[in-house]
């Protein structure tokens, strides 16, 4: 690198660095980019919370490839800097999608650099280096820090360049692979490195009712959206927090959605299919409309009504007992069976529950028993009986007909 073994030229000519002082170096870093980290993030708290975040470790990672590749060209100017070169690029492009100038990030090079040189300065009086020597390892090492800007300003013009509608539509498509299950994953890594959004572990998928608006200026900026799509959905990392909720409540003014389950990301398009699902039963009417609706509430009816033929099959064999019975009588014991199986209640309890006298409760009952036999002794045959019963009554209310 022509920087570090070209100093500026002055009256009394600097001298390059020489390779041995790279040794010298070496040993300083881990507590120098520790110092570094301590100083950026106190003059810039932004950062500070950023290394907290999921992007974290990948800072961490950048600052010491910086730091060592500086070292690495000490020791041989002719070394590699394709790793510290792209990951320069990358704290550029993350500038711009976080919507932040140059400014910030320049200052934090500079400071950096600062706290270097202070190490410097007391290496140098330990080894008794001469202050040529010192003054040739600061002009390095500034021209040095000029070139991370410049790579770094590279990527921040890159995303700048971009206009608006291709930055959604790249996002869109990440979206929509997330969705298709698992991708290779080079092609979701690559689309978050163009889009700056960090894939996380968990997801939470929301589907909204067609036409869709979205007020961008509530909405989180971490959000995948498509509400172009004939079924509009949108994404949100993570979990559905309260302050998630206020957000989706004034971002989504116009239009009812549900909100899927959090699931790890690669099973995204199951959540965003359940809560499908919720807004389908909705507008049957067997859940009750509502601005949010949450599949959390309704997971029992999910299941339940997840799979109409296979409910049809189960019913019949189920009900197969009070088949040959007249529709009246079979739609009066069926009820009276679903109560007692809701209920486990006395005569009179359910009595008043199906509006008739509690003897006419214990007659059915006799009844039901002599129909039905061991199949509501056995647990399992209990069980499936009133699995029935219940996705049945939930279905007769998209219906309006008897269960």
């Amino acid at each position: 690198m022509p920087h570090l073994i070209q100093p500026l030229d002055t009256e009394d000519p600097l001298g390059p660095l020489p390779q041995e002082f790279a040794a010298i170096m070496r040993p300083e870093l881990p507590s120098l980019i520790k110092e570094i980290g301590v100083e950026v993030t106190r003059a810039y708290p932004e950062y500070a919370r950023l290394l907290d975040g999921p992007n974290g470790q990948a800072i961490r990672v950048g600052v010491e490839q910086s730091l060592a590749s500086f070292v690495d060209l000490v020791a041989e100017p002719s070394s590699s800097t394709t790793l510290r070169d792209d990951m320069c690029r990358r704290f550029g492009r993350f500038e711009a999608y976080e919507g932040r100038s140059m400014d910030t990030l320049q200052g934090a090079y500079r400071l950096g650099a600062r706290v270097a040189l202070r190490r410097a300065k007391k290496v140098g009086q330990s080894y008794h280096l001469s202050p040529t020597l010192m003054l040739s390892f600061a002009d390095a090492l500034f021209a040095y820090v000029d070139e991370l800007e410049s790579l770094s300003r590279e990527g921040f013009q890159e995303v700048r360049s971009q206009s608006g509608e291709h930055s959604e539509a790249l996002r869109r498509r990440l979206l929509h692979l997330i969705l298709a299950g698992p991708a290779p994953g080079s092609a979701v890594a690559d689309l978050c490195e163009q889009v700056g959004w960090a894939l996380p572990e968990e997801v939470t998928l929301i589907a909204v009712r067609a036409p869709a608006e979205l007020d961008r200026l509530s909405a989180d900026r971490d959000l995948l959206v498509d509400l172009s799509a004939p079924q509009p959905h949108l994404l949100i990392p993570g979990a559905l927090d309260d302050a998630r909720r206020s957000m989706l409540e004034q971002a989504l003014p116009a239009g009812r959605a549900a909100i899927g389950l959090t699931v790890p990301t690669a099973l995204a398009c199951e959540s965003v299919r359940w809560a499908r699902r919720v807004l389908e039963l909705v507008d049957s009417g067997v859940i009750d409309d509502a601005p949010l609706i949450h599949c959390e509430d309704h997971l029992t009816t999910l299941w339940l009504l997840s799979d109409p033929a296979l409910l049809d099959q189960l019913a019949q064999r189920e009900l197969a007992a009070v088949a040959g019975i007249s529709a009246t009588r079979r739609d009066r014991l069926v009820e009276t069976l679903r109560i007692w199986l809701d209920t486990r209640g006395t005569a009179a309890q359910m009595g008043a529950l199906l509006d008739v006298h509690p003897q006419t409760v214990r007659y059915r009952m006799r009844s039901l028993e002599t129909i039905f036999g061991d199949q509501l002794v056995d647990p399992e045959s209990r069980f499936a009986t009133e699995a029935v019963l219940r996705a049945l009554r939930l279905r007769s209310r998209a219906t309006g007909t008897s269960p």
